[in-house]
């Protein structure tokens, strides 16, 4: 009998043969090889995508650092503005004297006589962030200033801020979306404004917290780990170190949490998104000395312990329904439900006798003047004064958010595509910051992050369906037929993944019905519902096909658009927001000119004064004095005394006999006063001055504005008021400026001035700087008193007017 041998490979097949129905030995090693194929080209794929995404990242953050640099390049390395310079001189503290000396600083060189308390006044985390950049990088010998420390942290945290908003908006509509939005952040000149080399303010890496604080809080809600809930309270922390802006994160998140509540979107991660933040934030922001108690006693951290409570009941209540029948879980809620309505009036009882305790309801000013934007024109005169407190202008949306304007309705409608919990909190927060940048110019540093996510979503969108449309139609670059049989055979597949999965599920939950069986059951609805909705935007997506001319010129449309942006933010950043205020530049048709009358002045004071003499300004040029001449100032951009800076206020709106009086009781030796009528410069201390007379006459009732107008009109011509022209900053401003053309032509206000000859007895010129911008003045001396020939015989009318006399010197000369 003949013996036929078959080889280990033949009777691989011949069994598969055997044990496969007829169809599919036909068709199985090739879809498995088709299989193994697309498994491969789509590792290969996600693999070339993050390197990709990786170089792309790393360019928009060369983009965002060197974009910045234009004020570096066309002027020098130098501070801008006014707070930075007391920032800087803040860091020249730490890095000299350690981070001890600091917390424990008194500086007795601003607000004399009163002297600040620095460690427990300031939030000192752009001081320690940059002072912590500086130790860096001479430990690895770079030997930097601390001033070019100062000048480019600014543009470093630009890029930062920059790769956390394309972790955020990854988070919450894609990696193409999160590109997108972190291009767009790069450039958007809202953010360039603040954060140019040189602005070292506080905003400059408190927007890179604000962003990273959001992204690590939809990290949390996305995954529900712990471990990222712990980063998010640390974020939140570094964002309480870095600006006051942070009442913002701790009301915006609560509004969220609620939202989602409400809406019936409640889950266990939202729990571990929320819950440590409120715990380990509050605590980590009391370690602050500036927050301190506040965290826990101000009312714009009510809202988060109100949600923290509604949070625990509603918990409490999904636990509940979990373990208990229908009957008792209805018994339960109810008892649940009243017990958590006595704990929540017993706290809002508490909240209120704490806010009525206060005058201001335990609300600070500035966050009064955000929810009545007319509060601080009525009752805080010194916080309306501040320009960048004022509302902004239609314009000034367009120059500072350009074509983004028009596209943050698109990306609002994107996130509704489908509206998930991240989508959600996206919509709230460009929903929250269109109102306060409404009512605050600052505040449109706040919604330019929000803007740019929301853009970058609208164009990732929109560049997906224009692709796509092209793609399907045209031939060239993939067949009808191929494609539709592709979609056609996954689309198979997921429908008889979906069938067989149900099938399986429900063998193994007949065999043992118990409470896992339950929530497998669950899990296997969630996933299957998850799937048929993925599947249905597949073919959702299959089915919105755009005519081939109508996607080419909607892309060629969106190429224009992104260049028009590319050309706005490039012009903004070398131009608008480039030149340095204490440097000032224009253009004639002679050429360039540079102002540098700040600088010429203060190295005056520094070098023509004694170290201990005091000198009075306007508490906008408080900080820079302070820095750059080192002498004591009485009032600076701090604001913290409002009494102090109306007292400076008033003795500028006083005569000039009263005004020295003021000005000696507070051992003043020079008064700046900053003018711009010679070179046309709009903010000087005439346009400020209605300011001072506001301020002044809050404190002081015998300062009166209407004193200061001409029916109503604020005039320095010859119909301006007697007061107007006897008061102390008209005098110094306008002192000798008739010399310099003849007519006293004052090109900021564009008229004559009223009073051309003006004598001063008690201040006396000292300097004045090449462009008349800065002048200063020096008090005289007190005159010696001449004694004269004494009487014998006193009579009582004499004994009663020399004690009239040293009344009236006694008196006290502020009313």
């Amino acid at each position: 009998m003949p013996i036929i041998v078959i080889s280990p490979l033949k009777q691989s097949f011949a069994l598969s043969e055997y044990l496969l129905p007829a169809k599919t030995s036909d068709s199985f090693w090739p879809s498995m090889a088709a299989a193994a194929e697309t498994s491969s080209d789509r590792t290969l794929r996600n693999a070339f995508g993050s390197v990709l995404s990786f170089f792309i990242l790393l360019l928009i953050g060369v983009l965002a650092f060197s974009i910045r640099l234009f004020s570096v390049i066309k002027y020098e390395s130098v501070i801008h503005e006014f707070d930075p310079y007391f920032n800087y001189r803040v860091t020249q503290f730490l890095t000299k004297n350690g981070i001890y000396d600091f917390w424990n600083w008194f500086d007795d060189r601003t607000w004399y006589p009163l002297g600040r308390v620095i460690g427990g006044t300031v939030y000192p985390g752009l001081t320690l962030t940059a002072g912590t950049l500086w130790r860096i990088l001479n430990s690895l010998n770079i030997p930097l200033s601390v001033e070019t420390v100062c000048v480019f942290t600014a543009p470093i945290f630009s890029a930062f801020a920059s790769w956390a908003t394309y972790l955020l908006t990854k988070e919450v509509k894609g990696a193409g979306a999160g590109l997108t939005a972190a291009v767009l952040l790069a450039m958007v000149p809202s953010y360039i404004s603040r954060s140019v080399a040189g602005s070292y303010d506080n905003e400059a890496v408190a927007i890179f917290a604000l962003i990273i604080t959001f992204y690590l809080y939809i990290k949390t809600l996305n995954t529900g780990s712990l471990f990222y809930a712990t980063l998010n309270a640390i974020a939140y922390f570094y964002m309480v170190c870095s600006w006051g802006g942070y009442t913002f994160i701790i009301n915006l998140i609560p509004m969220h949490v609620l939202l989602c509540i409400v809406t019936g979107r409640y889950s266990s991660r939202l729990y571990i998104a929320y819950a440590p933040l409120v715990v380990l934030g509050t605590l980590l922001a009391s370690l602050v000395p500036v927050v301190g108690f506040n965290a826990v006693l101000t009312s714009e951290h009510f809202a988060s312990f109100l949600v923290f409570i509604i949070i625990h009941v509603v918990a409490l209540v999904y636990y509940i329904k979990g373990i208990l029948s229908a009957k008792m879980f209805k018994v339960a809620v109810t008892l649940v439900v009243s017990i958590g309505l006595l704990v929540c009036c017993a706290v809002i009882a508490v909240l209120i006798a704490l806010v009525a305790s206060s005058p201001t309801m335990g609300w600070s000013g500035r966050s009064l003047s955000l929810l009545d934007p007319t509060y601080a024109s009525k009752y805080i005169p010194i916080i309306a004064s501040v320009s960048e407190h004022q509302p902004p202008t239609w314009p000034s949306y367009f120059m500072d958010i350009n074509v983004l304007a028009f596209l943050v309705p698109a990306g609002i409608i994107a996130c509704f595509l489908p509206l998930s919990d991240a989508s959600s909190f996206a919509v709230l927060y460009i929903v929250t910051s269109v109102y306060f940048s409404g009512v605050m110019v600052r505040l449109m540093l706040v919604f330019a992050p929000a803007a740019c996510i929301m853009s970058g979503i609208a164009l990732s969108q929109a560049f997906d369906v224009f692709t796509r449309s092209i793609k399907f139609q045209l031939p060239g670059i993939l067949g009808k037929s191929e494609f539709d049989a592709g979609d056609t055979s996954s689309s198979g597949v997921v429908a008889e993944n979906d069938a067989a999965k149900p099938d399986k599920s429900e063998e193994k939950l007949k065999e043992r019905p118990s409470r896992k069986n339950k929530k497998k059951e669950k899990e296997l609805v969630e996933k299957a519902s998850v799937e048929k909705t993925s599947t249905k935007s597949k073919i959702e997506k299959r089915l919105l096909v755009l005519p081939l001319e109508a996607s080419v010129i909607a892309l060629l449309l969106l190429v224009f658009l992104g260049a028009f942006y590319v050309v706005h933010c490039v012009w903004a950043a070398a131009e608008a927001y480039s030149a340095p205020s204490i440097v000032l530049t224009s253009h004639s048709h002679d050429g360039l000119h540079v102002f540098d009358d700040f600088r010429e002045a203060y190295a005056w004071l520094r070098h023509n004064t004694e170290v201990d003499d005091k000198v009075a300004s306007w508490w906008d040029y408080g900080y820079q004095t302070t820095a750059m001449a080192n002498r004591t100032v009485i009032v600076d951009n701090n604001t913290w005394n409002n009494t102090h800076i109306a007292t400076v206020g008033t003795a500028m709106s006083s005569p000039e006999k009263a005004a020295w009086e003021i000005f000696n009781s507070l051992d003043v030796k020079y008064v700046l006063v900053v003018f711009g009528g010679l070179v046309g410069y709009p903010s000087d201390d005439i346009n400020k001055f209605l300011w001072m007379v506001r301020i002044g006459g809050g404190v002081f009732p015998h300062i009166k504005e209407p004193d200061y107008l001409r029916d109503g009109q604020y005039r320095i011509d010859s119909q301006a008021t007697p007061t107007m022209l006897n008061c102390l900053m008209y005098k110094l401003s306008y002192y000798r400026f008739v010399d310099v053309d003849g007519k006293g032509f004052d090109r900021v206000r564009r008229t004559e001035i009223g009073k051309k000859y003006i004598k001063l007895t008690h201040f006396e010129e000292v300097f004045t700087t090449h462009h008349w911008m800065v002048r200063i003045y020096k008090l005289k001396p007190p005159r010696n008193r001449i004694r004269g020939k004494t009487k014998k015989s006193k009579t009582k009318t004499s004994a009663t007017s020399s004690s009239r006399k040293s009344v009236a010197r006694k008196k006290n000369p502020w009313h």
